[in-house]
This record gives structure tokens, sequence and C-alpha cells, in this order.
């Protein structure tokens, strides 16, 4: 898997109670242009069209903290591209899509881009030790 990168704005949503990383719908986005560490809300990004893709949401698995230390643990999700192709995407991008305006998390950059053609799958495949992100 690629690096997970945090969006600057993240940290302070966090402090400001615009997450609650816990119980709202976590969803990905899939764009070709390279996210800037300042952009802040899923208006920012330019997506791809997700016509033939299967659902972008994540499932949280665990929320907790231990010693002072956060993890968010989100389940791999499989996006399936069904009816036609999706793409192309380089990056990877999870947003907040409870909150308003849909603040931006991260994105992971797989470094070159991706097609999926009709019946063709990609696995993003989070770290399930080490969560998506921790907070310390």
């Amino acid at each position: 898997m690629a690096v997970f990168n945090k969006f600057d704005s993240f940290v302070e949503a966090v402090a400001e109670k615009v997450h609650n990383l816990g119980s709202d719908q976590l969803t990905i986005a899939l764009t070709n242009t390279a996210p800037v560490a300042g952009n802040s809300l899923l208006a920012n990004i330019t997506e791809i069209t997700y016509t033939n893709l299967s659902t972008r949401n994540l499932t949280t698995t665990s929320s907790a903290q231990s010693g002072g230390l956060y993890k968010l643990v989100v389940s791999d999700i499989t996006l399936t591209s069904t009816g036609g192709s999706t793409g192309p995407f380089r990056y990877v991008v999870v947003y907040n899509s409870t909150a308003a305006g849909g603040p931006l998390i991260g994105f992971f950059d797989y470094g070159s881009s991706i097609t999926l053609l009709s019946g063709e799958s990609l696995t993003v495949d989070f770290d399930q030790t080490n969560g998506l992100l921790t907070i310390q």
C-alpha cells in the first residue's frame, strides 16, 4: 500500500470537532490530479466519474486509544468496475462524507495512473495493525 499523506486541514478539523472518526461515514474519492496538502474539502479534488464503480464507503473496525495513542482501523475495500471502465486515477483520497462539505482526511499515491476495465478490481489494502491513521 502506498504511504498515507494527511491533509493539513485535517489536524484543525479534528481539534474543532468536525470529525467523529468512530461513527462518521468515511469514503474514498479517486482522482488523477495530485492532491495538495492545503486542500480541505471534497470540492477541492478533481474526482473521476464513478458510474461503473462499486461502493466507496469504508467500514471502521476500530476507533480507540491506548496509552494516549489513538488508532483508526478501517477494513480493506475492493473497488470493482462493472459495465465499463473506471479511471484513470492515481490517488485514493479519504474524506468524511457525513460532515458538511466532505472534509478531507488524507490520500494515498499509487505512483502511476490506474484504469479498471469492466470486471477488474483493485483492493485498497489498509494497514490492519497500525491503522489508517494514528494521533498521539
